[in-house]
């Protein structure tokens, strides 16, 4: 047994081990989190928790369990804990029905608390394996971690645990300290709650094929040259809109189009940078500049779902001081930017 599990060897050595070992568990300890909270901040506070509890107890850690699970236990109670209020996330279409265009305005709505995005590299461990990696983007994408937002809390940590990450049932029980019994009547329930949910299928972004390439050059072209009645083909026929913070939600490419050549008329003229999210391919969006000037700033990123060679989702995530910087996105595009974009 190593000197980090007895706890013995100089305290210096303890304080690198432990330092080594929490650096390489960050990815997918924020994983679980974001699939337990839906927050990319949440899920990046709660792994700073554990570690800070994980530093305060450590000389009570005997080894019993493997360093890992220990982590996976302090993180599961940090999750367990913020979930205690009763505040769940939630996307715009779990709390309405769709508006149409002709009536539709933003508002937003006071008592939700939005699913979040996140950058792919902070929650998903780099891994040789494709079908280990198709699973870990399935398991992120947001109709997932949405659908988890109605399952209570330690029926969310069994499934997560079980399903996502394979852990055996004995492992969970002795984690969440219950039965295996209770472990398997907790997943047994969890997975109904999750097959009664609407779930839209939607194909994960990395690695592309040809098809999802071409149909992401085809929108990337339609959306920029603000050609609407082009980019309309590329929604399925149910294809969703939405546009977090606000509570407004549109379906069908009728009322799509006739958004943006209405109300949203003001992305005419975008510029798109690409980049992932939740496994799904995604977009930095630009908006021309209101004073006049050239260049572009930042209005939103934008998440599509994409499902059987056509755009299923359009989630369009406004607040941009937040998720910009988070996903390394410029804070604006000056025209060389643009040019060089464009070559």
């Amino acid at each position: 047994m190593s000197d980090l599990a007895t706890g013995t060897g100089t305290e210096t050595g303890i304080d690198s081990d432990l330092d080594a070992a929490m650096d390489r568990y960050r990815v997918e300890l924020t994983g679980y989190c974001y699939r337990m909270l839906g927050s990319s901040f949440d899920a990046e506070d709660a792994v700073q928790d554990t570690y800070v509890r994980a530093w305060r107890s450590f000389g009570k850690f005997e080894g019993r369990s493997s360093l890992r699970s220990w982590l996976y236990r302090i993180a599961t109670n940090v999750c367990l804990d913020l979930l205690s209020a009763g505040n769940k996330r939630a996307r715009p279409m779990d709390l309405s029905a769709p508006q149409h265009q002709a009536s539709a305005v933003l508002s937003r709505s006071p008592e939700a608390t939005w699913l979040e995005p996140v950058p792919d590299g902070r929650v998903l461990p780099q891994t040789a394996d494709p079908a280990e990696m198709a699973l870990a983007k399935e398991s992120v994408r947001l109709a997932f971690v949405a659908a988890l937002q109605h399952l209570p809390a330690k029926q969310r940590a069994v499934l997560i645990l079980r399903e996502v990450l394979a852990w055996k049932a004995d492992e969970v029980a002795a984690l969440l300290e219950t039965t295996v019994a209770s472990v398997n009547s907790a997943l047994q329930r969890a997975r109904a709650t999750m097959s009664a949910t609407r779930m839209r299928e939607s194909e994960a972004a990395d690695p592309l094929d040809a098809e999802q390439v071409k149909l992401l050059e085809q929108y990337l072209s339609a959306f920029e040259a603000y050609d609407i009645s082009r980019l309309t083909t590329l929604l399925h026929e149910d294809a969703v809109l939405s546009m977090p913070p606000f509570d407004l939600w549109l379906q069908g490419p009728a009322d799509i189009a006739a958004w943006h050549l209405n109300q949203g008329i003001g992305c005419k003229g975008s510029r798109l940078v690409p980049t992932t999210a939740n496994g799904l391919p995604a977009f930095g969006q630009y908006r021309p500049r209101e004073d006049g000037e050239p260049g572009h700033v930042p209005w939103a990123l934008q998440v599509l779902e994409i499902s059987d060679g056509r755009i299923a989702g359009l989630n369009a995530f406004l607040d941009t001081d937040r998720w910009f910087p988070l996903f390394g996105l410029p804070e604006q595009l000056a025209e060389s930017d643009e040019v060089q974009q464009g070559a």
